[in-house]
C-alpha cells in the first residue's frame, strides 16, 4: 500500500487529486473473450498512465446488443470466464477497474458493474432502474437490483458484496469515495448516485449504453455536468461504442469527465479503444461540501435511505513515482482567459458595482460623493464607478467631488494623469496639496522629517495617507457628501492600508471586493468596449502602465518614477492574489497552495494566458520566490492585518473567494497566530 502523503511533493496524489478515466473499447456482440482483450488493454493503459479509477461500459463483456442471447447458457458461461481471467490478469495492475457484465443471482438476470482492484472482487453492483420505452426493452432480459435478496454474490470464485448501495473508500487516499450506477440510472429524477454522493461519495460512476441519435451526446454531456455540479463530485461516464450492433441503432462511445459543473474531459465520438483520462480534484470537492451547510441538511432528511449504504475499505494501490498534474491551474484565478468569459466576468462586475454605490446614495439620499484621485489603478476604477453611477441615478457628473492631494512623493506623471481622467469623465476637479498640513502635523509630532531631514518612516508615511483621508471626510461634511473608498480586496488581505483615519476607511467602497489583477482587467475592459469615450482611453491607457505605488517615499524629483514599489514590498500581487484565492475560498493548506502556484507560474509556456497580458510582462516563479511570498501573504493576513477588515466600511460582494467582510465571508478573529499555517509551509514545502 502506497499513502498518499507518501509521494513526492511534485505528485498530484500528495496533494489531494486523483487521476482517474473513461474507457471505451472495441466490443464484438457476445464475443466475451475479444472484450476481455480490449478491455485488458486499456486497463493495462490506464495503469500505465498512473489512472486510480477506470469506469468501462454497461455490459462491456457481453456486448450491450446481445438482446435474447443474454439467456442463452453458453454465453454467461463465456462472460464468468471472462470476468475471472480479467480479474486475474489486472491483478498485477494498480488502479480499480469498474467493468459492465451480466451476472446470474438467485435465479434472475442482472446488468452489473464489477469493480475490481489487483485480482480482488471489491463489490458487485446491479442497475436499479432497466428501461422500457422507445427502443428499450431490458425488462425482457434483466430484473432491477430492488428483486434482490442476498447481499452477496459469487464472482470469480470470491464472495462479494452485491447491491446498488455500496460505497467503495480507499482511506489512503483522503477524500476517495466512489459510487457506481449503470446507465438508465442516472436518468431518472432522483439517481441512486445522488444518494451515494449524500453518503459520502465524491467520485460517481456511469457505466452505460446509450445508443446515439441527434441532440442526444449534448443532452448527455449536460446530464453528466448538471449531476457532478448537483453534487458536488466528479461523475464519470462511458458509453458502448464501436462494436456494438447495429441492426435497429447505432453507438457513438461517448466519455465524459465532468467536476462540480465543468466539463473536465470529453472523447472523440465513433472512435475504437478511447481512454479518456483527467485528474480530478477531491479536495476541492471537500471544501466546497463542508461550506455548503445544505448539502448536509439533504443528507440529514434522507438519512434512513442513506443508512442501508454499505462502505467497502480497501488500499488502493498507487502509482510507485510521481504523477505530474496535468489539469490545468489557471494563474489568475479572479481573470478567467478565455476572451469572452473575461468581458462577460468585467461586465458583470462592473454593474455589481455601480449597483452597489447607486443603492446606497438612493437609500441616504446623498447626492454627492467626494473621491480621492491618485492617478493609479484602484482610484481610476472608483471614479469610473462613481461617475456611472451619478448618470444612472439621472444626477449630473459634477456631483461626484474628485480632489487629487499631492503629497511629498506624487510624481508628475500620476498628477498629470489624475487631472487628465478628472477632466475626461467630466466629474468636479480639483486639487489639495497636503504638503503644508503634513508638514504642520509632523511638526506637531516633533519628528524630524519636518525639518526637511530625510526620515521616512512609517509614522512620515502614514501622516501623509491620514491627512488625505482627514481632509476627504471633511470635505464630504461641507458639501453634504458621502466618501467612496478606492481600496482592493488585494491590499484588504495584505493590510497595505493605513487604518482608521487613512486608506482603510470611508463611508462606502466599491472596489473592496475586487483584486487588484481583476482591476487592472477592468479597466482594460472599459477601454475595449468604449464604455467612457475616447476622450478618457488615452488616459486609462496611462494608467495601466503605471507601477503600482504608494506615492508616499520621495524619490529623485518629481519627474522621476516612484521609489518605492508595493510588490517589492508585499510581493507581486498576480501571486498573492493567487494565494489569496485558494486560501480564503477553499481553505487549502499552504503547502496545497504553494503546489498549484508552482504548477500555474513555474514556467511561463505553459497554459494560457489572458490575451492583454504583453509578453513582456509574462512572468513565472520558482517554487522557493513562492514560498517566500507564500510565507509573507500568511503572515500578514492570518497575523496581523485582521483587525483592518474587522472594521472595514460596507461594500458590494462580486464574486466567490472575493469578499473580507467581517459581516459576511471572513468573519476571523483579530488576534489570531499565523503559526500553524506558517509551520506547515516549512514542514512541507521544500526549497
Amino acid at each position: 500500500m502506497t499513502s498518499a502523503q507518501a509521494h513526492d511533493f511534485t505528485s498530484l496524489y500528495r496533494h489531494g487529486f486523483v487521476r482517474v478515466a473513461s474507457a471505451v473499447p472495441e466490443v464484438r456482440v457476445a464475443d466475451p473473450e475479444f472484450n476481455c482483450d480490449a478491455t485488458l488493454a486499456l486497463a493495462r493503459r490506464a495503469a500505465a498512465d498512473g489512472v486510480a479509477i477506470t469506469v468501462f461500459p454497461e455490459l462491456g463483456f457481453s456486448s450491450y446488443t446481445a438482446d435474447d442471447l443474454f439467456h442463452q447458457n453458453a454465453l454467461q458461461a463465456a462472460v464468468d470466464d471472462a470476468v475471472a481471467r480479467f480479474v486475474q490478469e489486472s491483478a498485477d495492475l494498480p488502479g480499480v477497474f469498474a467493468i459492465g457484465a451480466p451476472q446470474r443471482f438467485e435465479g434472475r438476470l442482472f446488468n452489473c458493474g464489477i469493480v475490481v482492484h489487483r485480482g480482488q472482487v471489491l463489490g458487485v453492483v446491479p442497475k436499479s432502474y432497466l428501461p422500457g420505452y422507445r427502443e428499450f426493452y431490458e425488462k425482457r432480459q434483466f430484473v432491477a437490483a430492488r428483486d434482490a435478496v442476498s447481499e452477496r454474490v459469487l464472482v470469480a470464485g470470491q464472495d462479494a458484496p452485491f447491491g446498488s448501495d455500496l460505497l467503495f473508500a480507499a482511506p489512503n487516499v483522503p477524500g476517495l469515495v466512489f459510487h457506481v450506477e449503470i446507465c438508465e440510472d442516472g436518468w431518472v429524477p432522483v439517481t441512486p448516485s445522488g444518494f451515494g454522493a449524500l453518503a459520502g461519495a465524491t467520485v460517481l460512476l456511469n457505466l452505460s449504453a446509450s445508443n446515439i441519435v441527434i441532440g442526444k451526446a449534448g443532452y448527455r454531456r449536460n446530464l453528466c455536468t448538471n449531476h457532478s455540479a448537483r453534487y458536488i463530485a466528479a461523475y464519470l461516464y462511458s458509453a458502448a461504442g464501436p462494436g456494438e450492433s447495429t441492426t435497429d441503432l447505432a453507438w457513438d462511445g461517448q466519455a465524459v469527465i465532468a467536476e462540480n459543473g465543468s466539463l473536465l474531459a470529453e472523447g472523440e465520438r465513433f472512435e475504437s479503444n478511447q481512454l479518456v483520462t483527467a485528474d480530478v480534484d477531491l479536495e476541492r470537492l471537500a471544501a466546497d461540501r463542508l461550506r455548503m451547510t445544505s448539502f448536509n441538511d439533504n443528507a440529514h432528511d434522507h438519512r434512513e435511505r442513506l443508512k442501508r449504504f454499505h462502505r467497502v475499505d480497501f488500499e488502493l494501490e498507487l502509482p510507485p513515482g510521481p504523477v505530474r498534474l496535468r489539469r490545468e491551474i489557471q494563474r489568475f484565478p479572479y481573470v478567467p482567459a478565455n476572451t469572452a468569459d473575461r468581458n462577460e466576468r468585467c461586465r458583470e462586475v462592473h454593474h455589481i458595482q455601480v449597483q452597489g454605490l447607486t443603492q446606497r446614495l438612493a437609500a441616504t439620499g446623498i447626492e454627492k460623493v467626494v473621491i480621492g484621485v491618485s492617478g493609479g489603478l484602484d482610484s481610476t476604477q472608483a471614479l469610473i464607478i462613481a461617475a456611472q453611477s451619478m448618470d444612472k441615478l439621472g444626477l449630473p457628473r459634477e456631483n461626484v467631488l474628485a480632489y487629487t492631494m499631492p503629497g511629498f512623493a506624487t510624481t508628475n506623471h500620476t498628477l498629470t494623469n489624475a487631472h487628465k481622467l478628472m477632466k475626461a469623465l467630466g466629474t468636479s476637479a480639483h486639487e489639495i496639496d497636503i504638503r503644508p498640513s503634513a508638514r504642520q502635523m509632523l511638526a506637531d509630532l516633533g519628528h524630524p522629517a519636518a525639518d526637511g531631514s530625510p526620515v521616512y518612516d512609517v509614522t512620515f508615511e502614514n501622516v501623509q495617507a491620514g491627512e488625505r483621508t482627514s481632509h476627504l471626510f471633511r470635505l464630504a461634511n461641507h458639501h453634504g457628501a458621502l466618501v467612496v473608498g478606492t481600496g482592493d480586496l488585494s491590499e484588504q488581505a495584505l493590510g497595505w492600508a493605513t487604518y482608521g483615519v487613512g486608506d482603510q476607511m470611508s463611508h462606502y467602497n466599491v472596489n473592496a471586493s475586487v483584486p487588484k489583477t481583476l482591476i487592472r482587467y477592468l479597466i482594460a475592459w472599459e477601454v475595449a468596449t468604449e464604455q467612457l469615450g475616447e476622450g478618457a482611453d488615452e488616459v486609462l491607457r496611462s494608467i495601466l502602465a503605471t507601477e503600482i505605488s504608494p506615492e508616499l517615499v520621495p524619490g529623485d524629483g518629481p519627474d522621476s518614477g516612484p521609489s518605492q514599489s508595493s510588490e517589492a514590498k508585499v510581493g507581486p500581487y498576480e501571486l498573492q492574489d493567487f494565494h489569496l484565492y485558494y486560501l480564503l475560498r477553499f481553505g487549502y493548506r499552504p503547502s496545497r497552495i504553494a503546489y498549484l502556484a508552482q504548477h500555474a507560474w513555474g514556467d511561463v509556456n505553459a497554459g494560457r494566458w489572458p490575451d492583454l497580458v504583453p509578453e513582456s510582462e509574462r512572468n513565472s516563479y520558482d517554487l522557493p520566490t513562492i514560498k517566500k511570498w507564500l510565507r509573507e501573504f500568511l503572515w500578514r493576513f492570518i497575523q496581523t492585518s485582521q483587525f483592518k477588515r474587522s472594521a472595514m466600511p460596507n461594500a458590494p460582494k462580486v464574486g466567490s473567494g472575493g469578499s473580507l467582510s467581517p459581516r459576511g465571508d471572513w468573519r476571523a478573529p483579530s488576534d489570531a497566530s499565523a503559526r500553524a499555517w506558517l509551520d506547515e509551509l516549512e514542514a512541507n514545502v521544500p526549497g
